[in-house]
């Protein structure tokens, strides 16, 4: 089996490590941070604001079955693209939407979705598209976050809307449910 791997933001992690976990082709998710100027951050860090990193999850994932440009399309789609820094009420440089791209080839790939799904929203696509850096695992109690602790408000609130979604704009893209 193929294995690629991505780095993507989209706000908060535990939002976007939920949302890819349920789709067909994704491996494994672990939810980290990149994008800052220190060594191995910690959560509190980097809820400062002050070390420029993002919460980001590393998607690893087959491309036969999961091409990148269609995991863009899902990350546009389930998170919104549009704001600065922000996504709902998390607010910061560490929520912003980002694409960390390895080479040309996934570069150019995102520069095409980012062009494609404009036409879908209101206000401009402020994502932002960088190299990817040095990606620091999150510690334990972030990963699998909305599976071990969905009955929490946060997650009720916010997280299972953004899964909701999901399932109704790619139901054919799911894996199937135990």
């Amino acid at each position: 089996m193929k294995e690629a791997t991505t780095v993507i933001g989209g706000g908060c992690f535990w939002c976007t490590e939920a949302v890819f976990q349920r789709i067909t082709g994704v491996n494994h998710v672990e939810s980290g941070y990149t994008g800052g100027k220190i060594k191995n951050p910690t959560y509190r860090e980097i809820c400062s604001g002050l070390t420029g990193h993002a919460e980001v999850i590393k998607i690893d994932y087959n491309p036969e079955e999961l091409s990148f440009a269609d995991l863009l399309r899902i990350h546009f789609s389930t998170h919104d693209p549009t704001t600065l820094n922000r996504q709902g009420y998390d607010s910061g440089t560490q929520y912003r939407s980002v694409i960390y791209y390895q080479n040309e080839a996934e570069k150019r790939a995102a520069e095409e979705v980012m062009a494609e799904m404009a036409d879908y929203f209101d206000d401009p696509i402020v994502t932002e598209l960088s190299p990817l850096g040095e990606y620091y695992p999150a510690e334990a109690y972030h990963q699998d976050y909305y599976n071990q602790n969905g009955g929490q408000p946060y997650c009720q609130a916010i997280i299972s809307p953004k899964v909701q979604k999901l399932r109704a704009m790619f139901a054919d893209r799911l894996k199937a449910e135990a």
